[in-house]
């Protein structure tokens, strides 16, 4: 067996933390550094698949980047001039709070077909075309669309199709197979324990995954030897462990 010591600190930082108007983010809690890209800071774990996606099918090309890394104070001056320029109701729909916004961690990425004008807030990104074959191969890359029509009551923010979140591989994957928002999915992904895992099997991987709540500020567990794991925190109460092996 292999240890594996969790802090309550932990619990704030990871590709799959919670950010929304009930779940605040705290920056003081990651020492995470932003890669720049394509003239955006993103995180660097978002950054690596990005830039492989990228690559491989030259989506730069047609795609840009509008927005990604934010500070605390981006975030409040762009929310104040949307609130100036467009008023209340189109704000809370688009705009997030400061510290309430996935782009103060840099997990956030919004895009738009490249033109003349693109619209910052609310940037063109169809569902067909280009823009879609980004949309149906971002979900092998840790990438879901964020914000959905039929999830607006669980997110609070209105369709955009514009806006991608990395999740990480296979979360991304599971949450799109079972129709789950990254709210839904948390709450899915609690019910699994260290001796009940969620068990997925993909590309020749048994992959495990559970919750282990944070209470106390240090908790040690014990996982399988011979296993690659991940630790993501979920930004409330605990964190998620992703754990692999290969197929025997």
């Amino acid at each position: 067996m292999q240890t594996l010591e969790l802090y309550k600190k932990d619990i704030y930082q990871g590709a799959l933390i919670l950010v929304n108007d009930r779940y605040h983010y705290d920056e003081s809690y990651t020492s995470t550094k932003q890669v720049e890209y394509l003239h955006h800071f993103i995180h660097h774990d978002a950054f690596r698949m990005l830039h492989h996606f990228f690559e491989k099918y030259s989506f730069d090309q047609d795609i840009t980047i509008v927005s990604a890394y934010r500070s605390s104070q981006e975030q409040k001056d762009i929310y104040e001039e949307s609130l100036r320029e467009h008023g209340k109701e189109y704000t809370k729909s688009f705009v997030a709070m400061p510290h309430c916004s996935e782009h103060e961690t840099g997990l956030a990425i919004d895009f738009a077909l490249k033109q003349d004008d693109i619209d910052f807030i609310c940037p063109d990104f169809p569902y067909d075309g280009v823009c879609q074959q980004l949309r149906e191969l971002s979900y092998q890359y840790g990438f879901v669309e964020r914000y959905t029509e039929n999830k607006q009551n669980i997110t609070h923010i209105a369709k955009e199709p514009w806006h991608f979140r990395y999740v990480g591989f296979p979360h991304s994957l599971i949450m799109r197979e079972k129709n789950l928002c990254l709210e839904e999915y948390h709450d899915f992904i609690k019910q699994y324990s260290l001796f009940n895992p969620y068990t997925y099997v993909v590309n020749q991987k048994v992959i495990e995954i559970f919750y282990v709540p944070l209470q106390q500020e240090k908790r040690t567990i014990c996982l399988k030897d011979h296993m690659v794991y991940q630790v993501s925190g979920n930004n409330i109460d605990g964190v998620i462990i992703t754990a692999w092996r290969t197929c025997l």
